[in-house]
């Protein structure tokens, strides 16, 4: 009986083993590059109990690399873009992972640099959105290569702010990544659906060291290079298969953009910056009210890793319908309305106790005091 490795092919293997092996190995040397790459224990979204290598993305990228050198010539050809489309991300979220003075407003604006890039190497951009007008608007090149960098930015914002416990981050981007792999292999696309493998494959060595005993961290370096990767892979889906819906590539990564969505409203009612931080994302309160629940006597650590693990069900369920319905976009919406209320029902459920959202679900002065009680 053939065994599960030998149906790996060997270029997401090694992805995953370079990645895994380099994980390691910034785990076992941070006495010496401490003093830059790790991540304190105190702030508002800080959870972890101790400080933590934070520089995840460079076995992420060490791996990504190994797989591109092993893999086959058209695998190359859409995987070599990818990562040269992506230095800008990576290195302007390192930089603030051993520094920690780059802005937000530097890192997003490097991120939709690379979607500008991506375009300027391969000429591709998002040219449909299925949307009336905008379809229209998309026709004129300039239009489409700033909505395609707006887009970017935006998926590569979204994973970054999922970035919050042990495995959440690193198991939705697999969760996405698969979905994108199974689409693409139903369409036909043998090697995109490889390039999505070896992208898996070097972000499954990751999650091995961050999960679930958190010994490193994706860091911004990691979380916008493959918060960009999706969004680029979700482009070249789109331009090699015209008859697939753009909000098929959208609802599988719905759970990270509705993340987005809510924050910035729920900010926007608390009269605050889209970009500050806060701990009133849905992770955040899954673990204040059912993780500590579940697991009253466990470790702040073990509760980490089991809110991670738990989330994977808000990644797991939009996926599941994207790749059900990739071409028909009635069903996209109406899964992407489906989604967004059970996120809503969910939010309001740990806020107010109640499975109904209503608009004091976003107030401050409503959720506060609850949350500190806990």
């Amino acid at each position: 009986m053939q065994s599960l490795l030998d149906l790996i092919p060997l270029p997401a293997l090694t992805a995953g083993g370079v990645a895994l092996l380099t994980g390691l190995l910034l785990v076992l040397t941070q006495r010496w590059h401490g003093h830059l790459s790790m991540d304190s224990d105190q702030g508002v979204q800080k959870f972890h109990t101790s400080p933590t290598p934070r520089v995840g993305g460079i076995a992420i990228m060490a791996g990504i690399v190994a797989g591109y050198l092993l893999a086959h010539p058209d695998r190359q050809s859409l995987l070599g873009p990818l990562v040269v489309a992506g230095i800008p991300a990576f290195g302007f979220g390192l930089l603030e992972d051993v520094t920690k003075r780059v802005s937000v407003r530097t890192r997003l604006l490097a991120t939709m640099g690379c979607g500008v890039l991506g375009w300027a190497i391969t000429g591709f951009s998002i040219t449909e959105a299925n949307l009336p007008g905008l379809d229209w608007l998309l026709g004129f090149t300039v239009i489409s290569v700033l909505f395609t960098a707006f887009a970017v930015g935006g998926i590569a914002n979204a994973i970054n702010i999922v970035d919050g416990f042990n495995g959440l981050s690193a198991g939705t981007v697999l969760i996405i990544l698969t979905a994108f792999g199974v689409m693409t292999t139903e369409l036909g696309d043998r090697d995109l659906a490889l390039v999505c493998l070896i992208l898996a494959g070097a972000v499954a060595g990751f999650l091995l060291v961050n999960w679930p005993l958190g010994k490193i961290f994706l860091g911004d370096g990691g979380a916008y290079f493959v918060g960009f990767a999706l969004a680029w892979i979700a482009v070249l889906i789109l331009q090699r298969h015209p008859e697939v819906s753009a909000w098929a590539p959208m609802l599988v990564c719905g759970y990270p953009i509705l993340e987005v969505f809510f924050s910035i409203a729920r900010r926007r009612r608390r009269n605050l910056s889209p970009g500050d931080p806060d701990r009133l994302h849905l992770h955040s309160l899954v673990k204040r009210r059912l993780a500590r629940r579940l697991m009253p006597r466990s470790s702040n650590l073990a509760r980490n890793s089991a809110t991670g693990a738990i989330m994977w069900l808000a990644a797991l369920l939009p996926a599941v319908i994207a790749v059900q319905w990739p071409t028909n976009t009635l069903m996209l919406v109406a899964g992407f309305g489906v989604c967004a209320f059970a996120y809503s029902a969910v939010y309001a459920r740990l806020t107010q106790f109640r499975w109904c959202w209503k608009p004091m679900t976003l107030v401050a002065e409503k959720l506060t005091p609850a949350i500190r009680s806990r």
